[in-house]
């Protein structure tokens, strides 16, 4: 007995069989390669990744080997690594730099960014442009005064103080999300002020609540940023407990004669894991923010 077609289905099923029709040969032509082109570049992608993974499987501490998996595969650089390395603070210290870090750039940028897009004062019209300006030179070239500050502070080797230091570049988190505030209807701060609202609460009733797609994409792209940093932290701290997972990570492979690559290879893979939940939990956001950032902004 047969089953009659969906209307949703015949529907579909007739409208992709009108789009594939309506390409032309040339257009066919140019949607396989992109097509080839895609899977190549993920392709490529996944190998430097397959022989992260089976580095960390192999107990022979080789970062290359000439077989796709391996010979005998054992977890022991994993043990090697919980048992006989400070991996879980390293983890730990990223974790509270990388996330404090990404919750203070935001706060600091919304107002910021409030600031030069609703309010007036003197200095608005060249304040931004001035940090940005500043910002385009890169963090090494600050190395030798960061470290003499801090130095005569008594800060070195303190988490607190390069968290201190990474909340400063902010300048193009301001830049970004002030534009997307210039996108917000000023009708509705107008409205707002007829009904009394101070500046305070038309930001945190009205201009907050419709940037936060852009506010999260602000805070995961802070937070991937500190969780690998490595120039900054390699100045500033300089003990294995207060260590990030980068400089804990380097530090398994820095020794002139012994390099532990397959523990190197185990914590990277471990690594990944943090940044993929909280992307993982963040996607949504982070998709309506970008695309609310490329048409309003």
């Amino acid at each position: 007995m047969s089953h009659p077609i969906p209307s949703w289905l015949h529907k579909a099923s007739t409208t992709s069989f009108k789009h594939h029709a309506a390409l032309s040969s040339h257009e066919r032509v140019f949607l396989w390669i992109s097509r080839f082109v895609i899977w190549f570049v993920m392709i490529l992608s996944i190998i430097p990744l397959w022989f992260v993974a089976e580095a960390s499987f192999n107990p022979s501490n080789a970062y290359f080997s000439v077989s796709l998996f391996p010979v005998h595969p054992s977890l022991y650089n994993y043990q090697y690594l919980f048992h006989h390395t400070q991996f879980f603070i390293w983890v730990k210290n990223s974790l509270i730099v990388s996330v404090t870090v990404a919750m203070g750039q935001v706060i600091i940028t919304a107002l910021a960014a409030y600031a030069f897009s609703r309010l007036r004062f003197w200095g608005r019209k060249y304040g931004l442009m001035t940090l940005i300006i500043l910002q385009m030179f890169p963090n090494f070239l600050a190395i030798a005064a960061i470290y003499s500050a801090l130095a005569k502070l008594n800060l070195i080797n303190d988490l607190w103080a390069y968290i201190l230091v990474l909340l400063g570049g902010s300048a193009y988190n301001i830049w970004l999300l002030k534009r997307y505030f210039d996108s917000i209807p000023k009708e509705l701060d107008e409205a707002a002020l007829v009904d009394g609202a101070t500046p305070w609460q038309r930001f945190t009733r009205i201009i907050l609540p419709l940037s936060l797609p852009m506010l999260v994409v602000i805070f995961i792209f802070t937070l991937m940023g500190a969780f690998s940093e490595y120039i900054l932290a390699g100045t500033i701290l300089q003990t294995p407990n207060h260590y990030t997972l980068g400089l804990g990570m380097y530090s398994l492979i820095s020794a002139q004669f012994a390099k532990n690559w397959g523990e190197f290879a185990a914590a990277a893979l471990l690594s990944a894991v943090p940044l993929t939940i909280i992307f993982g939990l963040l996607q949504r956001f982070i998709a309506s923010g970008l695309m609310a950032g490329s048409v309003k902004g």
